[in-house]
């Protein structure tokens, strides 16, 4: 599957299948969500978020393909994230582009 954020592939033509998306609310444990806020009172990378944010947006751009897959879609063009709080240490990360399928 090949993944895009520009609105073609070049050398391609496509037809457009339509929209796809994946997405996760992820949550760091208690535990690490304290020490990340005692992390705020000196300063620095909070890796454990970074880790969560990281495992979300895997997780999202896999059902996006997913669901591209289960259209016949080759490629994702448009591709791109975005991402919410939804409550304190919860994070939804969603991934969504137009599926296509390549045309002679």
């Amino acid at each position: 599957m090949i993944l895009a954020t520009t609105d073609t592939v070049n050398g391609k033509n496509a037809e457009v299948l339509g929209l796809v998306k994946g997405s996760t609310i992820q949550t760091v444990n208690a535990v690490r969500d304290i020490g990340a806020g005692l992390k705020t009172l000196v300063g620095g990378e909070l890796t454990k978020y970074n880790e969560m944010m990281n495992n979300a947006r895997a997780l999202a751009t896999k059902r996006m393909v997913e669901e591209a897959e289960a259209l016949g879609a080759d490629a994702i063009v448009g591709m791109r994230y975005t991402s919410a709080s939804v409550m304190q240490s919860a994070a939804e990360v969603m991934a969504y582009g137009t599926a296509v399928k390549f045309v002679d």
